[in-house]
């Protein structure tokens, strides 16, 4: 592949010194060069991706811009192994999102400084976006641990949240059981009469499964002021219709919590930040409230791209989520994805993923995958094993352990 004219340990250094500026910074010519140097350094560094790179005829003296790196599309992690390192240093591998289907599944793997840069970016954006208030609360998560579901990047990054958020009380209330209802159900009443407010986190399923069973039995809390939700993972219909306006009027009408305290994050293994929206940020600053989206982050640039032209669309219209994340040292800095969303005039928005989403073409723009690593996996996100944990006898360490299986 040629020699790598760029030092791991240098851009390692680079990178993490740009995100110790905070999210507040904003230097677009740093950006761009320690963009362009990561591509370099992954270009000479990772076979799977020079080979993409070739095939679009791109090569590191070819660009000058961040927006030229060829993305990686992220069906390409269940095929291939996407490294930019020796995997003999690999210090945490994670299930990519389409694991729960058995033609369909992948790892994404990172070695102990790469790890570092990302604990350390999705610390400061969940302080600043969950907790900007307080510097720990009692966390009731509503997924399973890493423990019982291993290498499901939300199970891992919960628990980052719950170690540097939570109280001692915090816990999980998914088991190999199942949901452990009656405890939740408990635990909620007990923060009602404390008046200690809660912070409930965990996959969208795992509050909707649990809304149906409150509904059913006539069950409904008022937590204490300051309670907040924190949803993510996406929601395949599991357990009946939701969309996310909806599931805003679930959190108030079974919690008693207002939509300004409910935080949605996109997450995924295939690219190292979290995005949350803005909402409790804003609020707890004073400002008006206004339209919800993912935050625009200094070390990151997502665009949205045309479905079949794979080019930026206006903002506010509909296309392909594409990520540059300088976190993502250990894999590729550009991921395409197949969720669809529209960029904002202070970040995005995501619908959904395309499969999911009546009338839109599953294939990747200009049909790169198909025309370049074989395969077209129907994937679906992690919070499907949450969803498989929850229903009545199948307990969740056969779908953890079966998406591990090779």
């Amino acid at each position: 592949m040629g020699r790598n004219p760029v030092s791991k340990e240098e851009l390692d250094r680079e990178i993490l010194d740009f995100i110790k500026e905070g999210t507040g910074y904003d230097d677009e010519e740093r950006f761009n060069n320690l963009a362009l140097k990561e591509f370099a350094y992954q270009y000479y560094e990772n076979g799977v991706y020079q080979k993409l790179c070739c095939s679009r005829g791109v090569s590191p003296g070819d660009i000058s811009h961040w927006s030229e790196i060829p993305p990686l599309p992220t069906n390409a992690f269940k095929e291939a192994v996407i490294a930019s390192f020796p995997l003999s240093e690999t210090e945490l591998s994670l299930l990519t999102s389409g694991t729960t289907d058995p033609h369909a599944r992948g790892k994404i793997y990172r070695d102990r400084d790469s790890l570092e840069i990302i604990k350390l970016c999705n610390y400061m954006l969940t302080k600043e976006f969950v907790f900007p208030d307080v510097e720990r609360m009692k966390i009731m998560l509503l997924v399973p641990s890493p423990r019982v579901a291993p290498g499901m990047p939300m199970a891992y990054g919960l628990e980052q949240a719950k170690n540097e958020f939570g109280t001692a009380d915090s816990k999980y209330y998914i088991t190999p059981n199942g949901l452990e209802v009656s405890e939740l159900v408990a635990d909620l009443k007990e923060a009602e009469e404390k008046g200690d407010p809660v912070c409930l986190m965990g996959a969208t399923s795992g509050f909707v499964f649990f809304y149906n069973h409150c509904r059913e039995q006539g069950i409904r809390f008022t937590l204490p002021p300051g309670s907040r939700v924190c949803d993510g993972g996406g929601y395949q219909g599991t357990f009946g219709e939701c969309s996310r306006e909806r599931f805003y009027e679930v959190v108030k009408d079974l919690f008693g919590i207002p939509v300004h305290y409910c935080v949605n994050t996109l997450g995924m293994g295939e690219s190292g930040t979290n995005y949350f929206d803005n909402v409790l940020r804003d609020h707890l600053r004073g400002l008006p409230a206004g339209e919800r989206y993912k935050c625009d982050l200094p070390w990151t640039r997502t665009t949205v791209v045309g479905f079949r032209t794979g080019q930026r669309m206006p903002r506010g219209e509909l296309g392909l989520i594409r990520h540059y994340d300088l976190t993502n040292r250990a894999t590729v800095l550009a991921v395409q994805t197949d969720n669809i969303g529209y960029e904002t005039d202070q970040g995005f928005e995501i619908l959904g993923r395309s499969a999911n989403i009546p009338g839109y073409d599953v294939q990747l723009p200009g049909g790169m995958l198909k025309d370049w690593i074989l395969g077209t996996g129907s994937g679906h996100p992690c919070s499907t094993v949450t969803d498989g944990m929850m229903k009545q006898g199948h307990p969740c360490s056969t779908v953890a352990d079966g998406m591990m299986k090779k």
